[in-house]
């Protein structure tokens, strides 16, 4: 969602591939489908991008360009590539005159491990087995691959957008084990949020959000204090849930000790007989 905005996505692009220029403006991005559909076994089938968008300049058509997202490292991604890749090249042979001029397809694969290196294929014959006599006749095809939490700083310091956020978060996460949050303001504030929770897996960046009317958070500080917060609420929590617990054990071995049948202990407790049976079998 949040590679989705036009402001985001032309700024990965141009921070990634052109190095911080300004090549793709978010004007000029024209939406596409992030479907597509192909034959297999007689059945029509669904091929689905994360984002893909075509690049316009007045009413031509200069490129198409798609990102992908991974988490952990796929070994079969450049077949995937290829596969989105070529969709979209057999779109334009079925939609446009034969004698229209054609546009390159580009695809992005952001990597946001920060445990270990992407350690698979980068390239089509990287993942194949090919006997020696057939290698010469095989097309290659590479992946373009950027290891978010391995950027440099500088690099991360030329994103405009919220990307920057998500980028500068891994790479220290990566380089020091901690996160230092900067007063940044964030523009797209719930769906950097959930960038964050999903590619972490820690779902309290999504709690942290809340509606505008409620006072959102407007930058990782804000966002921080609320997750600590929640930390923090969730631990008195647990504490007090526990403290009670331990109430009802002393409170089971004292009815126990005076010869209360389990029944009636278990409704003086208010928990169920097996429950009172599990207690008392471990006193």
């Amino acid at each position: 969602m949040l590679e989705s905005y036009a402001d985001v996505f032309s700024d990965i692009v141009n921070v990634l591939l052109f190095g911080g220029k300004e090549v793709v403006a978010a004007e000029e991005l024209e939406d596409r489908p992030p479907g597509s559909f192909y034959k297999a076994d007689g059945k029509l089938r669904e091929m689905e991008r994360d984002v893909v968008k075509r690049w316009k300049k007045g009413n031509i058509r200069l490129a198409c360009v798609g990102i992908e997202n991974q988490t952990d490292a796929d070994p079969d991604m450049p077949l995937r590539v290829i596969g989105y890749d070529g969709a979209e090249y057999r779109a334009q042979l079925l939609s446009d005159h034969p004698g229209k001029s054609r546009y390159p397809v580009i695809t992005l694969v952001l990597y946001f491990g920060r445990k270990r290196r992407w350690k698979k294929p980068l390239c089509l014959k990287d993942r194949l087995e090919i006997p020696p006599e057939w290698e010469s006749f095989v097309s290659d095809y590479k992946i373009n691959l950027f290891e978010i939490a391995y950027l440099t700083k500088e690099q991360v310091e030329l994103f405009q957008s919220d990307f920057g956020i998500v980028a500068d978060y891994f790479v220290q996460k990566r380089q020091r084990g901690d996160y230092v949050p900067s007063s940044r303001r964030i523009g797209h504030v719930q769906e950097t949020l959930q960038l964050l929770g999903v590619m972490t897996g820690d779902r309290r960046f999504e709690e942290a959000y809340e509606s505008k009317g409620e006072g959102g958070p407007v930058n990782m500080c804000e966002v921080l204090d609320r997750v600590e917060n929640r930390g923090r609420e969730e631990g008195l929590r647990r504490g007090r849930m526990e403290g009670r617990m331990e109430e009802k054990h002393r409170t089971t071995a004292s009815l126990y000790r005076m010869g209360m049948p389990e029944e009636q202990i278990a409704k003086a407790v208010n928990v169920e007989v097996d429950v009172v049976k599990r207690w008392l079998a471990a006193l």
